[in-house]
């Protein structure tokens, strides 16, 4: 019997062991859950047999149990693999087979299925096409393919405007002078600007100044600003080939053939000149050519031109101003030039000019002031709102545009009581007013705002809810083309709120419901818009529910699916089958199947993997102790020997 004893204790010994060699083996392995051994004792015993000088039969194996602790988290470089932090086990389809792992490490194979290393598909609650996580389980994929670009759709504006701002309406006088050339109608003259407290202020003007520098020296007043302008009006007809103009320094050979080398007619030849002149350093003139064929020379700063002309062959070439003098090839003589200055007048102030003698003339002479109030907003003039703006939106090809919106404050009235502002709307400068005008253009997109004593928002254009249709914008390229993308549907064609999904027109709406006036500085708390370009993959995220994000090059990210996880009633009863996985069995019961984070199951750590939960130390005694034991037992047996040994030598 004692043999008997001894064996079983060896096999026990062996089994444990062979326990905790693979233990030891599987200490670096991912998602590894190590076994212990656990015994029973044996006894012989019969049905009316007592036990209680019994001797055991030795030792046997009960089970071999895997603990389902949890192991150690490690961080890796790759963005899909995951460790569960908690229970569950991640689910897989082997070629149909469900299997259950502990074992994140998960990458894209050919197809776009999230797999394992051993090529078994993970399982997860799938998305639609808007990134919507539905209740379907399947296996995961990665769909690489560009996002589609998206159109705005919706434009949500959160922004205060100041209420302590003034309302921007302007009164005053707008001059006009008369044409006047340099040389003969601006000798010496004394302007007299007389305020609205009855001061006043006298600016000279030297004889022979140009329109720039009359502008210049009025600008410097208080109350006062002005332009100048210079034209010089040129006869081509009588130019030959390879002539030089000089103009400001600067020479233009006059062309005799075009590119191809065809010859050119004299008039071919003055278009010729005004494109050089245009496309040259003179950024400040421009050169146009009238109906009747003569080269118009403006200065838009109303400098005095200095001009020469040099008949190069001795051939006759000339080229004469407009009143028939001859153009000199000395350009620091006089010339025939028309200067004019634009002079603005704030409020009540004032503008009288005297020539100093022996002038007689001065550049107001028979002109009329105009007295101006305004209050007309223009995009172009920053003086005419208080704040603006802008946004970016997309069309239904995904190409950008700029939305620009102006906000005025309007005169106090019984009714807004100083609560109100016109919101202006441009889209790449462009109006998108409707109904559009008489020839069909869109009109200014002006909508009136309404605020509360409180400061909030009670309407747009009577709307209690603040939103306003955008409904006649048609995208355009770079140059001012149609793009291709959908355009407007009007009104009166059907364009209204909210916009249908899909979108079937480029019509949008603005928000404003949150928008305040309090006594603050302008803000834009928030401007969000819902569309977006074209997007490349250019990177996966997971979240610690499990959600796969996939980011793209346009700032977007999408829901492409959620890892699934299942958990048993008792996971000691699960099968191992190798590749560190198991599969179901009766002892284990049917998984519960949930996302991450849901009633008991674990949360997902993304670019992480769960190590082994195997403990080397506690294992190397382990292994010392089934040594220990094996040895002992083998002991048992070999002094059973010896007794046996010992009967048999007493013959």
């Amino acid at each position: 019997m004692a043999f008997n004893i001894g064996l079983s204790g060896l096999r026990a010994a062996s089994v444990d062991l062979d326990v905790s060699g693979n233990n030891i083996a599987n200490a670096s392995t991912v998602g590894f859950k190590g076994s212990e051994v656990q015994f029973g004792d044996l006894y012989a015993s019969g049905f009316l047999s007592g036990a209680t000088n019994a001797i055991g039969d030795g030792v046997k194996v009960q089970s071999v149990n895997q603990t389902f602790g949890q192991g150690n988290i490690s961080f890796t470089d790759n963005g899909l693999d995951m460790a569960i932090d908690g229970d569950g086990f991640f689910i897989l389809n082997n070629n149909g087979e469900v299997r259950y792992s502990r074992a994140g490490q998960f990458s894209i194979n050919k197809d776009g299925f999230v797999v394992n290393n051993q090529g078994m598909r993970v399982q997860g609650f799938q998305a639609d096409d808007d990134g919507n996580l539905s209740g379907v389980r399947g296996d995961l994929m990665i769909d690489s393919d560009n996002l589609a670009p998206r159109r705005t759709t919706n434009v949500a504006s959160q922004l205060n405007l100041d209420s302590r701002e003034s309302v921007l309406a302007t009164s005053g006088t707008r001059i006009q002078t008369r044409s006047f050339a340099p040389d003969e109608s601006t000798g010496e003259q004394n302007f007299t600007i007389t305020y609205a407290d009855g001061s006043t202020s006298t600016v000279n003007v030297p004889a022979g100044s140009s329109a720039r520098e009359i502008a210049n020296a009025l600008s410097q007043e208080e109350n006062v600003s002005a332009s100048g302008r210079t034209e010089v009006l040129l006869d081509g007809s009588g130019i030959q080939a390879d002539d030089v103009l000089t103009l400001e320094g600067v020479d233009f050979t006059i062309a005799d053939t075009d590119s191809s080398g065809n010859p050119l007619t004299t008039a071919q030849r003055v278009q010729k000149l005004a494109d050089d002149i245009n496309g040259s350093s003179l950024s400040s003139i421009n050169a146009t050519v009238t109906a009747s064929g003569e080269l118009r020379l403006i200065s838009s700063r109303g400098d005095t031109l200095r001009l020469a002309y040099q008949d190069t062959n001795s051939d006759g070439g000339t080229m004469t101003f407009s009143g028939g003098a001859a153009l000199s090839n000395d350009s620091t003589n006089p010339s025939t030039q028309v200067g004019e200055v634009s002079i603005t007048l704030d409020g009540e102030t004032q503008l009288a000019a005297s020539a100093v003698a022996p002038s007689t003339t001065t550049i107001l002479d028979g002109v009329t002031p105009t007295a101006f109030t305004s209050n007309t907003f223009d995009p172009t003039d920053q003086g005419t709102y208080n704040h603006a703006t802008s946004s970016t939106i997309y069309d239904s090809l995904g190409n950008p545009h700029v939305m620009t919106q102006y906000f005025v404050k309007e005169p106090t009235t019984s009714a807004s009581q100083g609560n109100a502002w016109s919101m202006y709307v441009q889209i790449d400068g462009e109006n998108v007013g409707d109904p559009p005008n008489s020839t069909g253009q869109p009109t200014m997109a002006q909508y009136d705002l309404v605020f509360d004593e409180e400061g909030n928002l009670q309407s747009i254009d009577g709307d209690p809810d603040g939103e306003v249709l955008i409904s006649n914008w048609t995208p355009l390229d770079q140059n001012g083309q149609p793009n291709g993308a959908d355009g407007p549907r009007l009104v009166s064609a059907g364009g209204t709120t909210p916009i249908p999904d899909p979108p079937e027109s480029s019509n949008f709406v603005i928000g404003m419901g949150d928008t305040t006036q309090f006594g603050s500085e302008f803000a834009v708390n928030d401007q969000t818009q819902n569309g977006y370009t074209t997007g490349r993959l250019s990177g996966l995220d997971v979240s610690d529910e499990g959600v796969i994000f996939a980011r793209y090059s346009n700032g977007q990210s999408q829901s492409l699916g959620q890892v699934s996880l299942a958990t048993f009633k008792n996971a000691e009863g699960l099968s191992p089958v190798g590749d560190t996985t198991w599969v179901e069995t009766f002892e284990s019961g049917q998984p519960i199947i949930g996302s991450p984070g849901s009633g008991t199951l674990g949360s997902i750590a993304a670019s992480s993997v769960e190590e082994s939960n195997v403990d080397l130390s506690e294992e190397l005694v382990n292994l010392i102790i089934a040594q220990r034991n094996y040895q002992a037992n083998a002991k048992t047996i070999e002094t059973s020997d010896a007794v046996t040994q010992t009967i048999i030598n007493l013959r």
